[in-house]
């Protein structure tokens, strides 16, 4: 299980190119068509080819619509803004070259949204799909971040890395086939909140692991809810927790979900991270529950069986 250091943090965001800074902003909404072109103001009758040139056309809190299927390249957000495709076709993003597909480094009350994205890796080094570096928040629904394959730091599918107080919130994403982990939440901050909702969430195939918390560079606290989703077929960790002894507090609550043929369901590592588990299934894993140093908890509703080192059952909640 891989640990990403808040100076591969820097790397992997900084891979998208930071060009001259952006032009002066112009429309509240603007539109990106496979036949427009950068040469255009980004309005509905004249629509950019790519998704940095209309973000640089748009005013803070903001909205970048897709009009038609398409490659919209890479993009750096340093603004409120969403990014919205609802239903139009695949609006893709290719990341190579130990690049970021989307890297977000936003005012610190800043909300940022992604709806209807494909982020996937081409090879030639791979890279990192999304990453969040400062914030308030980040909302990711609809998409798939798949086949991040880079070296140094990359090959991860979404790397939320908070170093301010921020919310995470993903919905009906896949992240799969990832080099790394598919879904890393870490607290990077002196003394902040974050909190992070997966919602209808698929962390399947990735080299690492599915979903990880990891407290490990922060102070505060880290506050992770899972709900009905499934992290399968991972080298590591199904869902993990991570944190050290004088880090951030890290707490995830995993509801009505699956963590299946992992090397390890579930993960709970130093006296500072719980996991709390209702209605879940842990299931075909090399090891079903792992809680050496830090707790898992069961409000027994779980269906814990069939892990091939056998069956480590938590204790009801409230007890260790």
């Amino acid at each position: 299980m891989t640990r990403l250091t808040p100076t591969l943090m820097i790397v992997a965001l900084f891979g998208v190119a930071l060009s001259a800074a952006p032009a002066q902003a112009q429309l509240a909404r603007t539109y990106v068509s496979s036949s427009g072109s950068d040469l255009n103001n980004c309005d509905r009758l004249t629509p950019c080819r790519t998704f940095q040139h209309a973000h640089d056309q748009t005013l803070a809190e903001g909205e970048i619509t897709v009009l038609d299927p398409g490659g919209y390249g890479s993009v750096t957000i340093n603004r409120a803004i969403s990014i919205i495709n609802d239903g139009v076709g695949e609006a893709g993003v290719l990341v190579s070259g130990g690049a970021t597909g989307i890297g977000i480094a936003a005012g610190a009350t800043d909300a940022v949204s992604l709806r209807g994205l494909t982020v996937k890796g081409i090879g030639f080094g791979g890279g990192t799909g999304i990453t969040f570096f400062n914030g308030g928040s980040l909302t990711i629904e609809n998409c798939a971040v798949r086949s991040l394959d880079g070296t140094m730091g990359a090959g991860f599918g979404i790397v939320f890395a908070a170093t301010n107080t921020s919310t995470l919130v993903v919905s009906n994403t896949v992240v799969t086939d990832n080099l790394l982990d598919g879904i890393i939440i870490l607290s990077e901050g002196a003394n902040i909140a974050v909190r992070a909702i997966l919602n209808r969430v698929e962390a399947r195939n990735n080299g690492g692991s599915g979903i990880v918390a990891d407290g490990v560079f922060g102070t505060g606290t880290l506050d992770v809810t899972v709900v009905d989703s499934v992290a399968a077929n991972n080298a590591g960790a199904g869902i993990d927790a991570r944190s050290l002894t004088n880090a951030a507090v890290t707490k995830m609550m995993v509801v009505r979900s699956r963590a299946a043929y992992n090397q390890l369901g579930i993960s709970a590592s130093s006296a500072s991270t719980t996991v709390r588990l209702t209605g879940s299934a842990v299931t075909g894993n090399a090891v079903g529950v792992s809680a050496t140093s830090g707790t898992v908890l069961s409000y027994g509703d779980n269906q814990i069986n069939a892990n091939t080192g056998g069956e480590t059952v938590p204790p009801p909640l409230g007890k260790k």
